[in-house]
């Protein structure tokens, strides 16, 4: 029993030296830098341009559809390579072939569903 809590206490320790870390950093931060607001400081920074207007800006969604198609893809990514290496393993072949052609079918949907609504066009 003593070894089974053994891996548990490993683990708390390191995340307690690793809060402990993060906070005497934090902490260190805050006692040594110079602090002197000056009304230049405390102006919201974008790019170097001074802001000019509403806070609110209006972002096409288009964008977004963009970012998640990518992730979609990168997830796609991140499940092949691991298949492509299992596969070659005795016992895995024709169901994993199934199952990964299932997978692929289903991101072949969503990708010709976006491409007959119109977001692949960039316009």
């Amino acid at each position: 029993m003593p070894d089974y809590f053994h891996g548990y206490a490993v683990v708390g320790l390191v995340a307690v030296v690793g809060v402990l870390f993060v906070a005497v950093a934090f902490g260190a931060s805050a006692l040594l830098r110079p602090t002197v607001p000056t009304p230049e400081k405390l102006l919201v920074y974008e790019s170097g341009v001074d802001p000019v207007g509403e806070g609110w800006a209006h972002t096409q969604v288009r964008y977004y559809l963009y970012a998640f198609l990518y992730v979609i893809f990168a997830v796609d990514a991140v499940f092949l390579f691991p298949w492509a290496t299992v596969f070659a393993a005795d016992g895995f072949g024709g169901a994993t072939l199934v199952e990964m052609f299932v997978f692929l079918g289903f991101l072949a949907v969503g990708l010709l569903y976006a491409w007959k609504k119109g977001v692949l066009t960039w316009t």
